[in-house]
């Protein structure tokens, strides 16, 4: 099955691959290695924003770590052309604005993790950091970055 029909089954619409905000590339390909510069947690309606454990709560950062890892699968169709190019996410990095008493950064990045896999299988399964900072680009809740391995165009 392709990936775009896998979308489909699962009733995922990717959003726009966003253009970026300042100084650098939304993705790089060295090699057979695609990075891709960090996403936030930018929502269809708006950008989640916020700090958890302080105005925020768990399942709100969840659910922008998943926006995160949609838009990461949109800036990977956006460089690679197809999806089908996947060949498997390597490693995820999770930035978590959130207070100095918060250490579920694990369970936030799940969001994006379990994202992968629904979308790609056992190549959707990566390393993964997941660190707690406090504050992000423009007020974001969640940051998310990814290394992915392509195949070959053709």
């Amino acid at each position: 099955m392709s990936i775009d029909a896998r979308l489909a089954e699962l009733r995922i619409t990717l959003p726009q691959a966003a253009a970026p905000v300042a100084a650098y590339v939304s993705s790089v390909q060295a090699g057979d290695l695609l990075h891709i510069s960090g996403q936030i947690s930018l929502a269809p309606d708006g950008l989640m924003t916020g700090r958890l454990g302080e105005d925020r709560e768990l399942d709100y950062g969840v659910a922008a770590a998943r926006i995160c890892g949609l838009n990461l699968i949109a800036q990977m169709k956006a460089a690679l052309g197809s999806l089908d190019r996947v060949e498997r996410v390597v490693k995820l990095g999770a930035f978590i604005a959130s207070a100095p008493s918060f250490t579920d950064q694990p369970k936030v990045a799940n969001g994006a993790s379990e994202l992968m896999v629904e979308v790609f299988g056992e190549a959707g399964k990566h390393a993964r950091s997941a660190v707690g900072v406090p504050v992000l680009p423009l007020g974001a809740v969640v940051e998310i970055d990814a290394i992915v391995l392509v195949r070959a165009a053709g």
